[in-house]
């Protein structure tokens, strides 16, 4: 089967070759010329484990190829994704349909065939009947469906999320469509992956409810964490208490410093949007935003409380800038919110990422990047760990201590354990677990 993928981003590159990995030939679009000649040389414009091979591989058997030119990328295709970007608008969060519209015209104007267009973007309700609405004004003759399929990746595992996810959702009340999807998801419906076929409504619906969830586990327990630590509590026992309740679930229950990335603070926003549009209430997601943004704020005081006397003229090392490992996303990071609190009250910061530095220089200036992890601590007053990337997780603790001009290590991600700590002769402060001193 042909498919064509309108987008080239985190959604579309990985969707569209994972769709070449199954056995389809796929097309990938983009406006931009200079990403889709990088494409072609085999250089990858995001870092997400194991891409670059399965690009490489499909690619160089003929399956997935990419172009600038949407004509000849859905003449003959069955399935045509709209895969572009959604962002939060500026002013009243919620998410910017222009590419995703902008996409659909020119389907609307290049497509000859019957094709299913699916909405792998994440939209609010309703989008996908926006986008029939404005296909068939174009064109009323045009033969065509549209469906939702919601995409459920985490970076850093997207790959495995797509080869082998929990559920695929699509929403359509065609069954000619539903056939077109079933051919597509063929290798998963083999591997008895649960398919839920639904309407579109639903399953536009579904993916911000999915993600809203999350988010509330991640801030419920760092609420949790905040109380932990004011009642000498630890909060990884806590989390693992109550984790081990099926009905609960251990997954998003690692305290830190409140969520980012491209998906839970625009999914969350968008979602009470589309709540406010409606005229219904989503307190517990209102409550869970605000409560997110307040916490990254709180982060810097933690780590100045820690630090005593104040920041001017104290040099800080930073490890890890990204939201979280295994990416170089720096979108809505907590060390966004952190490092210019640090550096406003007078701090100095010596950072470095194993992948996110690149996009960070833009956006974090005046940071002092180094070429490694220890490379940031020399004469510094303190050690920050803000992501857990596994190559934090196993320092040289001596070597460590040797660097810094005080022994004092915060880890807001929790990937040392007091005791370690303790014996290793730090000051460690975590979170919702009482501080120790070596």
């Amino acid at each position: 089967m042909k498919i064509a993928m309108i987008g080239t981003g985190y959604v579309g590159l990985v969707s569209g070759t994972c769709f070449a990995e199954f056995g389809h030939d796929v097309v990938c679009v983009d406006k931009d010329a200079g990403k889709i000649e990088r494409l072609k040389r085999g250089e990858i414009p995001i870092f997400e484990p194991g891409l670059d091979a399965l690009v490489a591989g499909n690619a160089g058997a003929g399956r997935l190829t990419f172009t600038t030119d949407i004509a000849e990328a859905v003449k003959d295709a069955e399935a045509i994704f709209i895969a572009v970007g959604t962002p939060s608008r500026r002013g009243d969060g919620h998410a910017d349909l222009t590419y995703v519209f902008a996409a659909a015209e020119e389907i609307a104007g290049n497509l000859d065939a019957y094709a299913v267009i699916v909405n792998k973007s994440t939209v609010p309700v309703g989008t996908g009947d926006r986008v029939e609405e404005l296909i068939r004004a174009r064109r009323p003759g045009l033969d065509f469906d549209v469906a939702s399929n919601p995409e459920f990746l985490r970076e850093g595992a997207a790959i495995d999320d797509f080869m082998r996810p929990d559920r695929v959702v699509v929403g359509t009340s065609s069954e000619r469509a539903r056939e077109v999807m079933r051919r597509i998801y063929r290798p998963l419906f083999l591997n008895e992956t649960p398919v839920l076929f639904t309407d579109r409504r639903t399953s536009e619906l579904t993916k911000y409810a999915a993600n809203a969830f999350l988010a509330t586990k991640i801030t419920f327990i760092n609420e949790m964490a905040d109380l932990c630590e004011a009642a000498g509590a630890n909060v990884q026992d806590v989390a693992r208490g109550i984790g081990l309740d099926g009905r609960i679930g251990k997954k998003f229950l690692h305290a830190g410093p409140g969520y980012g990335g491209s998906c839970f603070p625009k999914d969350t926003k968008a979602l009470l949007q589309t709540a406010h549009d409606f005229g219904t209430s989503v307190s517990i997601v209102n409550a869970v935003v605000h409560a997110n943004d307040a916490r990254k704020k709180r982060m810097a005081e933690r780590i100045a409380q820690a630090l005593g006397n104040g920041l001017a003229d104290k040099r800080i090392a930073v490890l890890g800038v990204t939201f979280k490992p295994n990416t170089d996303d720096m979108r809505d990071a907590p060390s966004l919110d952190i490092v210019p609190t640090l550096q406003k009250a007078g701090a100095s910061i010596a950072a470095f990422d194993p992948e996110g530095m690149h996009e960070a220089r833009q956006l974090l200036p005046h940071v002092e990047w180094a070429e490694d992890a220890y490379g940031t601590m020399k004469d510094a007053d303190a050690l920050v760990i803000l992501t857990e990337w596994n190559e934090f997780r196993a320092l040289d603790l001596k070597r460590v201590k040797s660097l810094l001009r005080r022994p004092l290590i915060i880890d807001l991600r929790n990937i040392y354990t007091p005791a370690e700590m303790r014996d290793a002769g730090f000051e460690y402060h975590s979170v919702g677990r009482v501080p120790v001193r070596g």
